[in-house]
């Protein structure tokens, strides 16, 4: 089989790396490290196709380091047990390895001492953030460098490489076209190279214009995997964006959430940030999601982006509230560290001293609830934000009657 475009493309040297310029270029640490003629097990975490692989391999070339490449998902034991024989017998190899979060502990227990040695430099790739993800006996031994996404500029530079390459003879497109791949690209340049060349193949004069690239595809490539930080990323933005009343932001999240497909992960956000950070300011809005979520279960795509979009815009334009999610946190706080004490023997069951609140005027008669050594604990700080402001003035009422007695 031909090679791919992609492939053929790989930056030879640290030099020919498109975009990543906080660690590559003048005085920056891994072009530094390549200049000193040094290299130490490191860990590359980023976006697909943002040139983890192409700077792992550009290094070891610069260095002229024996090494071998494998993955940890696909690659068994004896793969990386060959690896550590042929370190022992060249007194040290490099070993690139994409997937490592998905390293399991017998392949672990392997490399580890291997590694704590130095008969083993490791460059491990990852999608995943490492400090999540990652075995901290593995990460601690490790350098972590995270690789930013791709600029539309960097995508533009590289398709122009590619073009201007013998890599696609005859190629002819206009910049109208370099630019519709590299902004639909998401940031990846595999992407984007693939793209490429299909279109070029996809045409008997090798003529590539936006009519052509819209047959072959017509939808971002933006990175949102379920199992991985880009999706968590994704529905951050999300929340952050509505706990930031930027109704704009929450709908362009909501946007590509909903271009995902991936509704379940819409409402189970949309009720958390209801109770997270509307809370008390607007309670009602609790029940207007469940609404929501039930005229878009009854709907379904496309129409559910109906419902789903006027809820987002309520819950971006609501008052704001955290104090529910505050209070509970302290409370469990001071549980978590044993701060309980015991209960009052007037709230206890065989009780003959409780006052029942209904028998006194507003249903409220002042007596201990708390342990004693809680007494003067406050959980619960009230905002004056929408309807919490009557719930203020409740509890303030309720705090001087308790001063009082």
């Amino acid at each position: 089989m031909n090679e791919l475009l992609a492939r053929k493309m790989n930056p030879k040297t640290l030099g020919d790396v498109v975009g990543q310029k906080h660690l590559i270029g003048k005085n920056k640490v891994l072009s530094n490290l390549v200049k000193n003629g040094k290299i130490f097990s490191m860990i590359l975490y980023g976006p697909p196709g943002v040139g983890k692989t192409s700077i792992a391999t550009a290094m070891v070339n610069d260095l002229g380091c024996r090494y071998r490449f494998l993955n940890a998902t696909i690659n068994n034991k004896k793969d990386f047990d060959a690896v550590v024989e042929e370190a022992k017998m060249l007194d040290g190899l490099v070993l690139i390895m994409d997937e490592i979060h998905r390293l399991n502990k017998d392949k672990q227990d392997l490399l580890l001492p291997q590694l704590e040695s130095g008969l083993i430099t490791l460059i491990g790739m990852t999608t995943s953030n490492p400090f999540h993800s990652i075995n901290p006996a593995i990460r601690s031994r490790c350098q972590l460098y995270e690789l930013k996404p791709l600029s539309v500029e960097d995508i533009v530079e590289a398709l122009n490489r590619a073009i201007s390459s013998d890599a696609l003879p005859k190629i002819k497109i206009d910049k109208e076209s370099i630019d519709y791949i590299a902004n639909i690209s998401g940031s990846d340049l595999r992407y984007a190279y693939n793209l490429l060349e299909v279109a070029y193949y996809s045409t008997n004069d090798k003529k590539i214009d936006m009519e052509i690239l819209k047959k072959i595809n017509n939808k971002p490539a933006y990175f949102s995997d379920r199992d991985g930080d880009g999706h968590y990323d994704l529905l951050s933005a999300f929340q952050k964006s509505i706990r930031g009343s930027d109704v704009d932001a929450s709908l362009h999240y909501l946007g590509r959430l909903i271009e995902f497909g991936d509704l379940d992960s819409i409402y189970r956000r949309m009720s958390v940030i209801c109770y997270e950070d509307i809370g008390l300011a607007n309670p009602n809005m609790g029940p207007r999601v469940m609404a929501a979520i039930s005229a878009s279960e009854l709907v379904g795509l496309p129409e559910a982006r109906i419902p789903l979009g006027e809820i987002v815009i309520e819950l971006a334009l609501s008052p704001k509230s955290n104090t529910a999610i505050t209070a509970i946190d302290k409370a469990l706080e001071d549980i978590e560290n044993g701060n309980i004490g015991p209960i009052p023997d007037v709230i206890k069951i065989n009780t003959t001293t409780y006052k029942y609140p209904h028998d006194f005027p507003g249903s409220f008669v002042v007596q201990q609830y708390m342990p004693d050594n809680l007494l003067d604990r406050h959980y619960y700080i009230p905002k004056e934000a929408g309807y919490e402001i009557n719930l203020k003035q409740v509890y303030d009422k309720i705090e001087r009657l308790k001063k009082r007695k």
